[in-house]
């Protein structure tokens, strides 16, 4: 398992990258500490980072900002992880990753139905967290004039 300080394994060809061209990532959390250290470590390898404390902002965020990918809390105050999951499926197409500290079949299985297309359970793996937002980012660089 990586720590904070561990590159996530592409940080100096996103510092290459032109500011708006790195790819944006949405974290939607309730809590402060956790959104500061997701934050904090991918901005650190050149992500841009915008972040939601609900599940109501989420939504809107994802909408407005069009994100290249979530990493979506299940326990959002208001509306939660799952509700805001099947909300943002019918207006957008990015990848959301569900970050959650259930690991029962059950929260997996209600994920997917949602609409998530990763689930990782707390304590995450930091390597396994890098390859799945290289997996995704990888796949569409976003433009200067994306916004």
């Amino acid at each position: 398992m990586r720590t904070l300080s561990s590159p996530l394994g592409n940080e100096s060809a996103l510092r290459a990258t032109p500011p708006l061209a790195r790819p944006l990532i949405l974290v939607a959390d309730d809590d402060e500490d956790t959104r500061v250290m997701f934050r904090t470590m991918l901005q650190l390898h050149g992500y841009r980072v915008i972040e939601a404390p609900n599940g109501e902002q989420t939504v809107q965020m994802a909408e407005s900002a069009r994100p290249d990918l979530i990493l979506m809390d299940v326990g959002l105050p208001g509306v939660d992880g799952f509700d805001a999951t099947r909300r943002i499926r019918e207006s957008c197409r990015m990848p959301i990753v569900f970050v959650s500290g259930h690991g029962e079949a059950g929260f997996r299985a209600k994920a997917r139905q949602a609409g998530c297309d990763e689930y990782l359970v707390k304590p995450i793996d930091l390597d396994q967290l890098a390859g799945i937002i290289k997996k995704y980012t990888a796949q569409k660089p976003r433009s200067a004039h994306a916004f």
